[in-house]
């Protein structure tokens, strides 16, 4: 997320009433994820497991839990609590906007798109030409959809996204400020849930068919022309390259990247990257031929016993 107007250092520093190390003008420009940071970014880290993840990453402004060196060219934002700070700066930044009506006035609907009864479309929403959303769909904030999207009742687009932190009074959720993206051609089934990003962007790209109950995790990209079936789960953070088939009830765990044209099939659980061009089932998912031969293996299994059993007879 860019902020409207460049702030400094000192300034953010103020907004969360920390100390920070750098120059009182040291340029901050918006506030990302680890994964889709840009320099003038702030990013957030509070475990020394991942403090060089931070430091070394393309972010120049590190919202940090404890004084380090910090590398030549960026700048440290020292906080007691990053996680709290960051929402802080969500809230200030892109604070909840009350809807007045079922379509904000602040939303932009191209020449030929129909938006049947009983929609919600939020602030500052793009809809392109010659759409069609139907009944009981709601669009949440700063989505942008292109030209030629359906989007079929029930569908929710930019939700919260699913990220909790846990602490001894319950869980604190890490607010969302970031949108969903749908490329031209893009169809929705029937109530799918596609969460916002963090501060960037869920994204489902040109000419990609999603079919009825099916999520979409925050920030999470997928491809081109890709096809997937009902009740697949997608976790945040993956990305999903073009002309992927996913069938129904797969699940797919977060931050991994399945390449362009794999083919899961149904009920498939994937557990780590997968890599293009094969086809994969099981849990956990692996490519057909390997998979064909551990359940080969398996099946062996009784034959063998029996075998052991007649010679330990003998």
């Amino acid at each position: 997320m860019k902020f409207p107007q460049p702030q400094t250092l000192q300034g953010i520093a103020e907004l969360i009433n920390c100390n920070f190390v750098g120059a009182i003008d040291f340029p901050v420009l918006g506030m990302n994820e680890i994964h889709v940071v840009e320099p003038g970014d702030i990013v957030f880290v509070d475990h020394p497991k991942y403090y060089d993840k931070a430091l070394n990453s393309a972010a120049t402004i590190i919202l940090i839990n404890k004084e380090v060196d910090c590398p030549e060219g960026k700048a440290l934002l020292i906080s007691d609590d990053p996680f709290r700070d960051f929402n802080k700066l969500s809230i200030h930044f892109k604070p909840f906007q009350k809807a007045h009506s079922q379509i904000s006035d602040t939303a932009v609907i191209g020449e030929g798109t129909i938006i049947q009864p009983n929609c919600f479309i939020g602030h500052h929403v793009i809809i392109g030409k010659n759409c069609v959303i139907h009944s009981n769909v709601s669009i949440y904030d700063d989505t942008v959809i292109g030209d030629n999207v359906t989007v079929h009742s029930g569908t929710v687009l930019g939700a919260n996204a699913f990220y909790y932190k846990k602490r001894p009074e319950g869980f604190d959720r890490l607010l969302s400020c970031g949108r969903v993206v749908l490329e031209n051609n893009v169809d929705l089934g029937s109530n799918c849930t596609i969460d916002r990003g963090v501060t960037g962007d869920t994204t489902i790209k040109a000419g990609t068919k999603i079919d009825n109950l099916v999520q979409v995790g925050h920030d999470t990209i997928i491809g081109k022309k890709c096809l997937i079936a009902s009740q697949v789960g997608i976790a945040g953070c993956v990305v999903i390259e073009d002309e992927v088939t996913i069938w129904g009830q797969v699940g797919i765990t977060s931050g991994i990247t399945i390449g362009a044209k794999a083919i899961i099939s149904a009920k498939a659980g994937v557990s780590k990257s997968l890599e293009g061009d094969k086809s994969y089932f099981g849990i956990p998912a692996d490519d057909f031929r390997s998979k064909y031969k551990e359940i080969a293996s398996i099946k062996k299994i009784p034959e063998i016993l029996d075998i052991l059993k007649n010679k330990n007879n003998i």
